[in-house]
């Protein structure tokens, strides 16, 4: 093995790269239309003026450029460990053998034993990586525990909780709670919205030890006192960064303070226990929390490619024409069609998901939808198509990007490129998951002007080998902030980004 170096000008400016050089076969890590700009990983100098393939792509000559972030080996060392050595028993190991899941992730092996010991922590990792178990199997472990140590005779009142932004949400994570409670005769309910007035009609009263819910629904319950606080000894956020975004965190830190959060729970349980789950690190988190719980005591559990690309989901970024997308997407969704790929599609706005699906079922390809202009029974009956393999194609709005199981899913086309990082990580983990099939790819379409700067920012962070920068979950505080440095903008056009984004 040797080094060589490439010399090039760009910009009137001499750059010298260091290539190693290994063998022939040897796939960079960013490959180019243009070879001079492969780049095969070794890093740089912090402050370094970094040529990239993106920089010119504000010209409209750069239609057709492109270039692809190749998957890597994972660097992580491989989990050894059992489920039983983390403190996970029997009756619950019953139910987990019949997922096909035998050993633990990174992430679980950090997580499980930190919750079992009743420490409040912070869950942040990248998307797919199991991050759902982490959480469950204790809290399951220690809903079984604490039954056998002090019974729960109060209706309406669980000893656990796991609050979710939205229904979809909610449900798949009931679909995965479901199978541990019945085996383990633990009482559970998911609460979701659609039907919250009905529900406080028509109320009944019932022993529970788990609920489920999205939070607007369980907030109206709780409220209506149809359903009490007062026995919780471990709450989960699940998608936190989404729940604690300005457009939640009011109305959940007034419902969270009706709780009472202790350093580290107890056998037997006096207080709640509090676990956050996030693919990002909400940058808010200290001022949010403070309010009603002490931000020390959360235990951190991470691993190295939080706020990274996915290192084995192979990415495609193709500056295009937009009267050229409709073309090219009607290209790739045929090669897909013909090797069966499940294949999610991804746009900012409501009607052109609604298009994209349209657009293609008049082509003979067979497109679902899921965005939030739909009813909630429909998203739910679209996204279980998909998931059961009957339909191998959905269009879809963020609403799509967020927590759900799409572990079949192999390739995500971003047809419309997201307006801010946090998002595109979301988009980009609904691929390559734990479990996921080898080959697993995303294709960028980058039509618009407004969207080069994140592209550029994240191809400066592949070559200097570091962090996503500004991977921010509160989206108004990142609205805000356009305005501050464009104050020319127009607060029209930026409240209606405001919506659409709530909405998706």
């Amino acid at each position: 093995m040797f080094t060589r170096c490439v010399i090039f000008v760009y910009k009137e400016k001499i750059f010298c790269t260091p290539v190693r050089c290994c063998s022939a076969s040897t796939i960079p890590l960013i490959s180019s239309k243009r070879t001079k700009f492969n780049y095969r990983g070794e890093g740089v100098k912090k402050h370094s003026n970094i040529p990239l393939v993106s920089d010119h792509w504000d010209n409209k000559k750069s239609k057709g450029d492109y270039f692809t972030i190749n998957s890597k080996p994972s660097k992580e060392p491989e989990v050894k460990r059992s489920f039983q050595s983390l403190g996970i028993s029997p009756e619950i190991l019953k139910t987990l053998s019949n997922t096909k899941i035998n050993h633990p992730s990174t992430i679980q092996n950090k997580a499980i034993p930190i919750i079992l010991s009743g420490k409040n922590s912070l869950i942040a990792a990248q998307t797919g990586c199991g991050k759902t178990l982490a959480y469950l199997l204790p809290l399951l472990e220690q809903l079984i525990m604490w039954k056998k140590i002090k019974p729960n005779t109060n209706y309406n009142s669980p000893m656990g909780l796991i609050i979710s932004p939205n229904r979809v949400l909610a449900h798949q994570l009931e679909q995965v709670a479901r199978p541990f409670c019945d085996e383990l005769s633990l009482n559970m309910d998911c609460i979701t919205g659609g039907h919250t007035t009905q529900s406080i009609r028509h109320s009944t009263m019932k022993e529970v030890d788990l609920v489920i819910a999205s939070f607007g629904a369980l907030s109206k319950m709780v409220t209506h006192r149809i359903y009490s606080v007062k026995n919780l000894h471990h709450v989960v956020l699940d998608e936190a960064d989404t729940l604690l975004d300005d457009s939640f965190n009011a109305k959940l830190v007034h419902f969270l303070k009706k709780i009472s959060f202790v350093y580290q729970a107890t056998v037997p349980p006096t207080g709640s226990q509090l676990t956050l789950v996030s693919a990002t690190m909400p940058t808010n988190l200290p001022e949010v929390l403070s309010d009603f719980i002490d931000v020390e005591s959360l235990a951190r559990v991470s691993n190295d490619y939080l706020h990274k690309l996915l290192p084995n989901v192979k990415q495609k970024f193709l500056r295009i024409g937009k009267v050229d997308k409709p073309m090219e997407l009607l290209k790739l969704v045929r090669s897909d069609q013909s090797k069966r790929v499940p294949l999610m599609i991804f746009s900012n706005q409501t009607a052109t998901s609604n298009w994209i699906s349209l657009f293609l079922n008049e082509h003979g390809i067979k497109c679902i939808h899921l965005n939030s202009g739909m009813p909630v029974e429909m998203r739910n009956t679209n996204f279980e198509l998909f998931k059961s393999g009957q339909v191998n194609i959905i269009s879809c709005t963020d609403i799509g990007s967020r927590g759900l199981d799409t572990i079949r899913t192999k390739h995500v086309l971003n047809y419309e490129f997201p307006l801010y990082i946090a998002d595109y990580i979301h988009r980009v983990g609904r691929t390559g998951r734990l479990g996921s099939p080898e080959g697993c790819h995303v294709t960028n379409f980058i039509s618009s002007r407004r969207e080069i700067p994140i592209v550029q920012k994240i191809e400066t962070s592949v070559r200097k080998l570091k962090e996503l920068p500004n991977v921010q979950g509160n989206i108004t505080k990142v609205i805000y902030g356009t305005i501050m440095d464009n104050p020319k903008s127009s607060i029209k056009k930026v409240q209606s980004v405001i919506r659409n984004t709530a909405k998706a």
